[in-house]
């Protein structure tokens, strides 16, 4: 499997039959095996995981389907693509005969939309989208627990579905000040996972090391991958 880091929340994995584009908004993506069914994942309507380009991939790829999350308007899907995009909520589950077989597996965002679970090649990837601990400096200490109860619910959910995910994409945001490491230490905890991908970094890649530093990540620093450029590619 190559998993390729493209922009802040974008990856490309692909499967011996499948490419999985998730939260494609810009960046340098690499070439499509157009032999290859192409599944496009938008797990919100924000714009910094969701733009309306993924559908001119279409006209380079015909072998496509779009899979998006249910708070993204259907009058952003162009006519034309209809009848290759499914929506999806949290908690729901679908089965595709594309890519070999997938399942996809939605849960609920801490924000926006929804994180998908992916079931492909005998691999489950993960990527959260929004999902996270977001609690900030200066919020209110009830708000800050009750974004904590959130997470931390959802994750019992992926937990008591079965799910250790092989590959899984989390944030990792900077902007949470000493509160950065949350989200994805109780992640690794909750859920646990293979390998980690940390993602949502705005560009500062030195907050992976960052981390990785930190006594919280010594069962499992090993596990995440050190992300430096965008483009960059893993294999797996």
């Amino acid at each position: 499997m190559t998993i390729t880091y493209i922009q802040h929340s974008g990856f490309l994995a692909e499967t011996e039959h499948a490419l999985l584009l998730f939260d494609f908004i810009g960046g340098p993506l690499p070439g499509l095996d157009p032999e290859k069914d192409l599944v496009i994942f938008a797990s919100h309507r924000h714009e910094d995981h969701f733009s309306p380009k993924i559908f001119e991939l279409a006209a380079r790829h015909p072998r496509i389907t779009f899979i998006l999350s249910d708070d993204i308007w259907q009058n952003r899907v162009p006519e034309a693509q209809l009848s290759h995009t499914r929506f999806v909520g949290p908690g729901s589950t679908l089965t595709l005969p594309c890519g070999g077989g997938i399942t996809v597996t939605a849960f609920r965002s801490t924000d926006e939309g929804v994180a998908f679970m992916v079931q492909a090649d005998g691999r489950a990837i993960y990527h959260a989208g929004d999902l996270n601990d977001w609690q900030w400096t200066g919020e209110p200490v009830s708000w800050n627990n009750n974004m904590h109860a959130n997470y931390m619910r959802e994750l019992a959910r992926i937990r008591e579905a079965g799910f250790v995910p092989d590959i899984a994409m989390l944030p990792l945001d900077g902007r949470q000040e000493e509160l950065f490491s949350l989200g994805l230490d109780e992640f690794m905890r909750t859920v646990g996972a293979g390998t980690v991908f940390p993602m949502h970094l705005w560009g500062d890649y030195s907050l992976i090391r960052k981390f990785k530093a930190l006594p919280c990540a010594s069962d499992y620093r090993g596990r995440i991958q050190e992300i430096q450029a965008e483009g960059q590619s893993f294999q797996l």
